[in-house]
Order: C-alpha cells, then structure tokens, then sequence
C-alpha cells in the first residue's frame, strides 16, 4: 500500500504524461528573512499555480498562510531543513520537521537539504539516512536538495562535485534530486548520467534577464533533467504567473527559448 500511495502522491508533484516537474521553492523565509517576493505568500502561491507550476515547498509553519481554498491545485512539498543567514555556520542544516507532521499538513511530500563538504556533513547524511528510512516506510515522496558546499569545495558548479552530490541524493534514497546546473547541456548530461534517479535544477540566485533563466532551463531538459527546482527567479519576477507559464512551455512541451520569452513580453 506504502507503494501505491508514493505513486499517488508522486503525480501531484511530477506530471503524469511528461514525467517532468516545475517546482517553486518558497522556503527562503527562514534563511534570509520576509524577503520581496515571499512576504505575501498567498498572492504568491497564487501566481505560481496560475502559471502552471506542479508543486510549492514551503516550511511547515507556512502552510495555513499560503492555503488559498481557491484558484488552480497544486503539490505542497514540506520542507524539513533549516539553517540561517545569521548563522556562524548558514550551510549545516538541521531537521525542523518529521515526516509524521508533513502528512500531518497535507505534504504530497517532503524535501531535505544537505550540503556535502560542510563541516557538519556528518550529521546531515545522518539525518538524511533517517528521513529516508521514515519516507519509505510511509510512502511519501523525497526530494534531495544537495550542493557542494564548504571549506573543500574551490567550485559548486564544478561538474565533478555536482555529478558527486546528484549521486549521493540517489544512494542516499531521494527520489528527486536538486542540484546546481552545471552550465552547458553536454557538461549536465554527466550529471545525469551518473543519477539514478530524475534530476531536478536549482535557480540560484536572482539572474539578469529572462533570457539566462530560460536557457539554463532549455539546457538542463535538454541534458536529460526532468525539471527545475527555481525560487527567487519567479517569486521575484515582475509577473511569476508569466515567467512559470514560459518555463512550463520548455519544461512540459520540450518548446523553445523565443517561444517562452515571447510569452513573458506577451
């Protein structure tokens, strides 16, 4: 029964016909604070499933603010990591929730972030082993986010560390893994290839032109990734229903980097 329901619980994160997902992290808050694009989190999550995203993460104290009772469905992932800017150590995450209270709110499932190379790898695998274990055992789909990051990593977006923490989120049992994109589709293609499991790109930071968004989403599809993974680019666009609606066209309907932009400008 715990089988059938991950793959029930699978199709409200990931479509169904494309095996592809478009992902909205809106989990910032706790790192870095209310900031624009996430202090109205309703009107925001609002956006984002207008635009045709499957699915939202948000920290479990978000979940009753960001319930609409209206307008478009979407997947709720609960993210269960945590760490702040304000931290002497911001990259070691701490587990802030149990897969128990994420079914609790009505996760279709839940995300952990580790980042390999920290100080404190140790006891984040170690927390990732135990919420693996648990998410199994209760049929709830996992998302890993997993980045190089520390005092050993010279470059996170150096191929060879990506491909090493995509791999680790699949030994580990994740089954989505989030990672940093590499930069062109040929040097991506090893990321994936070495995966087990889809793979899933972050956004990072907030970029200069629709365009860099828009073909770093074109690049990673085209690689083989089943996704993207992208916060600050759309909750911070000037119109986040239009930037998900034009990455939704690359993402689900393999369509071009002119056709989204026209989209937006449209």
């Amino acid at each position: 029964m715990t089988i059938l329901g991950k793959q029930i619980r699978m199709e409200r994160v990931v479509d169904r016909n494309s095996g592809r997902t478009l992902i909205v992290p809106l989990d910032h808050g706790v790192t870095v604070g209310p900031i624009y694009g996430i202090s109205d989190i309703k009107n925001t999550v609002g956006s984002v499933a207008q635009g045709g995203a499957t699915a939202i993460v948000e920290h479990k104290g978000l979940v009753g603010a960001g319930h609409r009772r209206r307008g478009g469905d979407i997947g709720l992932i609960i993210h269960m990591s945590a760490s702040t800017s304000l931290s002497p150590t911001p990259h070691s995450k701490a587990l802030v929730c149990s897969v128990e209270e994420a079914i609790k709110l009505g996760a279709d499932a839940i995300s952990i972030h580790v980042n390999i190379g920290d100080s404190q790898e140790s006891e984040m695998l170690k927390d990732f082993g135990r919420v693996s274990y648990e998410a199994r055992n209760w049929g709830m789909p996992l998302l890993a986010m997993v980045y190089p990051r520390g005092e050993k990593i010279r470059d996170e977006y150096d191929i060879s560390v990506v491909k090493h923490a995509a791999r680790v989120g699949c030994e580990m049992g994740a089954d989505l893994v989030k990672v940093s994109y590499t930069g062109s589709p040929e040097s991506f293609r090893e990321v994936v290839a070495g995966c087990t499991v889809p793979v899933v790109i972050a956004g990072g930071a907030k970029m200069d032109s629709d365009r860099d968004i828009l073909e770093m989403v074109k690049g990673s599809v085209e690689a083989g990734g089943s996704g993207v993974s992208i916060g600050r680019n759309v909750f911070q666009h000037a119109d986040p229903a239009k930037m998900v609606g034009a990455m939704a066209h690359i993402v689900f309907e393999n369509g071009g980097v002119e056709e989204a932009l026209k989209m937006i400008e449209g």
